[in-house]
């Protein structure tokens, strides 16, 4: 499933209670899904890592209590209390575990409780690991935990990425690269020896080396280390295109016709257009922008136009829109 997908059935699922397992290779956001959900939602997350505890960790630790003669099991402290009403208890990483802390989670995945911790009404449980075959260190989950699960396999979706990016302000010139080249999103290989490869997380690692400013001859090693060699340097010489590029403040006053000629440009040119596109963007900009897009290879065009579809952009109501139809319509899917 995709991650919108993905998204949606979780949100659903955890209205319910229902415990969900969520599958999928490292560093495609399986835990960014989560936390988002919660933000939205204006609840409380948890995310525990069970590959960092112990079997006691869960189960709480044991303590005499004189008055009853009685032996009481203390709760561990990261647990859920019930201070906070709502939530989500996010066991991340439960296949790495070992089989021990995998058993002690049985109970507090199908009974909601744990010796004598009873987890609130309110809160949700979700858990995520990587698959047998993603070379990660895990350990087969016994069929009566899998069991208590709904299971979920997550795939990278590049479409639903470059709608995250631009909420999350990912540099615009990653955004246009991914799209010129979709297969750089997620380069994992379960055959390949290379510590660094490209996931939806290593590029947010690259914007923030971008934000970082490094000096010139830092660039290649540091991008290198996030997505690889090969990428980084492809990458790099993408970029290197933005100098190239028309003013866009003249394109949408509609004032040049100029339209650059190498076609990592004009990638990087038509996501910048569509991204200065808000709501506050008049008629007549947007107008303009259909204008200038006429002098554009077809399939550039039609990018502009798909981009801003997705965002429910309204277009059929400008002067130059059936001009823009006779010209590109074929080209539409």
């Amino acid at each position: 499933m995709n991650p919108q997908k993905i998204k949606r059935s979780v949100e659903h699922l955890c209205e319910r209670k229902v415990p969900i397992f969520l599958w999928g290779p490292p560093g495609i956001g399986k835990s960014s899904i989560i936390s988002q959900i919660a933000r939205e939602k204006d609840i409380a997350c948890i995310d525990l890592r069970l590959s960092l505890l112990d079997p006691t960790d869960l189960r709480g630790i044991p303590f005499f209590d004189s008055s009853n003669q009685t032996a009481i099991w203390a709760p561990a402290s990261f647990l859920p209390d019930g201070s906070i009403k709502e939530g989500i208890l996010f066991l991340d990483e439960l296949n790495t575990a070992a089989p021990m802390v995998q058993a002690s989670a049985y109970q507090l995945i199908l009974d909601r409780k744990i010796g004598e911790y009873k987890l609130p009404d309110g809160w949700a449980i979700v858990a995520a690991g990587n698959r047998e075959s993603d070379k990660g260190v895990v350990f087969r989950m016994a069929a009566p935990l899998a069991n208590r699960f709904i299971h979920l396999d997550m795939e990278v979706n590049v479409d639903d990425w470059k709608i995250w990016a631009r909420v999350a302000n990912i540099d615009l010139s990653i955004i246009s690269f991914i799209s010129y080249r979709p297969d750089a999103l997620f380069t994992f290989n379960t055959h390949s020896d290379s510590k660094a490869f490209a996931t939806p997380r290593t590029w947010a690692y690259v914007n923030e080396i971008l934000l970082s400013t490094p000096e010139d001859d830092l660039l290649m090693p540091l991008i290198s280390g996030a997505i690889g060699e090969e990428l980084a340097a492809s990458f790099l010489g993408f970029k290197s295109v933005v100098k190239d590029l028309p003013d866009m403040n003249a394109i949408f006053e509609g004032t040049t016709t100029e339209t650059p000629t190498d076609t990592s440009a004009l990638h990087i040119l038509c996501t910048a257009l569509t991204l200065k596109v808000n709501d506050e963007t008049r008629t007549k900009e947007l107008d303009n922008l259909l204008n200038y897009s006429l002098n554009l290879p077809g399939e550039f065009a039609v990018m502009i136009i798909q981009d801003l579809r997705q965002r429910n952009i309204e277009l059929d109501y400008l002067k130059s829109w059936p001009l823009w139809m006779k010209k590109f319509n074929t080209l539409l899917r």
